[in-house]
């Protein structure tokens, strides 16, 4: 049996590996992310380097200097012209907006009153820019009215942040977890993309053999379970090594592209619609060397070698569990079109492990979602790999979950192998007839 196997999965990786698309795509797609990667950096500068023109048509004796020019905005003020003139005005010249203050009394009738024009909606980031110049500026009045000095109002205005410290007396800093999430998202997300791409393609491979009459020759000296699984083994090795050669590649050529052409990737970072007050506490976390370190030691911190085997252990078993299923549906089905009705059953546990195990990962990893999501096998190939960037132990995922979701995952792959070979054994010679669940349920009997 085991010589047999080796036939089957020599067969088919080297199948894979010398066939031309696959050989072209091997080359061409590292090429195509860095260039993908170098776009988005030098489109998102562009992006960022857009200064918007405001307008400013102000009829009160009320926020004369509030309205100061930023990175991204500048200010022209207009006087002597009504506001059908100045709108007339401004759109001729193709500015992004006039922000109109009529009169009033006081500054909080003027705020109320006041209106932004634009020729579409405006950016989230513009209209909270404008919104803090008129809160921080009523909030002023307001404290000056109770007798609150500039001087004490800009006391008041010092902003505060909590430190953060561990049990064991180490200062600690915000967002690391979310930093680790997204490490571990990262390993999952592969994964993910690898059981879609490569399970499709042992899917594809058995409706070809089976078309082509071909496997009816390669049973009679084989048995289905011997091919099924060598088709998976094969198909995997071929992966591993295309996705290997992509990863050196693709991260040789970035590389050269950060050295050689100056891609600042952090542009494509600060591409983010975030509030202000939050923009303005990661600059100042990110200028504090302190902070800076703390943040490097955490991500060094970060136990690699038990994230790196992990991802080898849940990507092979998450891969050889689903591909089994790809194997058992290509086998039941004459051409791929029949395979829809089957594929989102398969990806639609992925796809939740993604979203579910981001927001429940992010919000709380030793919650019940969290928890349970990382030991459902066909959801903690992703989930657990978000976890586990927290380590082993105290803090992080206790060493039982650890092992109950890999024994799960075990148990799982031998229950759904044995369950896709029956179909497998029974599809691969059944020809002009389009399988329902009903008649896999069926043919699972047999």
């Amino acid at each position: 049996m085991i010589g047999k196997l080796g036939l089957i999965i020599r067969r088919e990786y080297l199948a894979k590996v010398r066939n031309r698309t696959f050989i072209v795509m091997t080359i061409l797609s590292p090429l195509l992310i860095v260039g993908m990667i170098i776009l988005i950096a030098y489109l998102t500068k562009i992006n960022d380097n857009e200064k918007r023109v405001i307008s400013i048509l102000n009829e009160s004796a009320f926020f004369q200097q509030e309205f100061k020019p930023t990175e991204h905005i500048s200010y022209i003020h207009l006087d002597g012209l009504s506001l059908d003139e100045a709108k007339d005005s401004i759109s001729a010249l193709g500015y992004y907006g006039l922000l109109h203050l009529p009169y009033g009394e006081d500054g909080e009738q003027v705020a109320e009153s006041a209106h932004l024009y634009t020729k579409d909606n405006p950016s989230t980031q513009i209209t909270q820019h404008l919104e803090g110049i008129f809160q921080r500026k009523l909030r002023q009045e307001r404290l000056k009215k109770l007798g609150v000095s500039q001087d004490q109002f800009s006391l008041v205005e010092q902003p505060f942040d909590l430190q953060l410290a561990t049990f064991d007396g180490e200062k600690s800093v915000k967002g690391i977890n979310e930093i680790k999430a997204f490490i571990g998202g990262g390993f999952g997300y592969a994964i993910m993309m690898f059981i879609i791409i490569y399970g499709g393609f042992v899917m594809r491979s058995v409706i070809e053999e089976k078309t082509s009459r071909i496997i009816e020759v390669i049973i009679s000296s084989v048995k289905p379970f011997q091919l099924m699984l060598g088709k998976i083994i094969g198909t995997s090795l071929a992966g591993i090594t295309q996705f290997t050669i992509w990863l050196i590649s693709a991260s040789i050529l970035l590389f050269l592209a950060v050295v050689l052409l100056g891609i600042d990737l952090g542009a494509m970072a600060g591409n983010t619609n975030m509030p202000p007050g939050a923009m303005n506490e990661m600059s100042q976390l990110a200028t504090m060397d302190s902070e800076m370190m703390i943040y490097t030691k955490e991500i060094l911190d970060i136990p690699w070698g038990l994230l790196i085997v992990s991802f080898f252990i849940y990507f092979i078993l998450g891969y050889l569990i689903y591909s089994s299923i790809y194997a058992a549906i290509g086998a039941a089905v004459d051409n791929e079109t029949d395979t829809q009705q089957f594929i989102f059953p398969i990806i639609l546990p992925l796809m939740l492990a993604i979203y579910v195990g981001f927001f429940s990962v992010f919000s709380n990893p030793h919650g019940p979602i969290a928890v349970g999501f990382s030991l459902f096998p066909l959801t903690s190939p992703i989930v657990m790999l978000m976890r586990l960037p927290g380590g082993i132990g105290e803090g992080g995922v206790p060493l039982w979950q650890l092992l109950a979701s890999i024994a799960l995952l075990v148990v799982t792959f031998l229950g759904i192998v044995s369950l896709a070979a029956k179909i497998y054994r029974v599809g691969i010679l059944m020809y002009g007839k389009k399988p329902t669940y009903k008649e896999l349920i069926k043919w699972l009997r047999y």
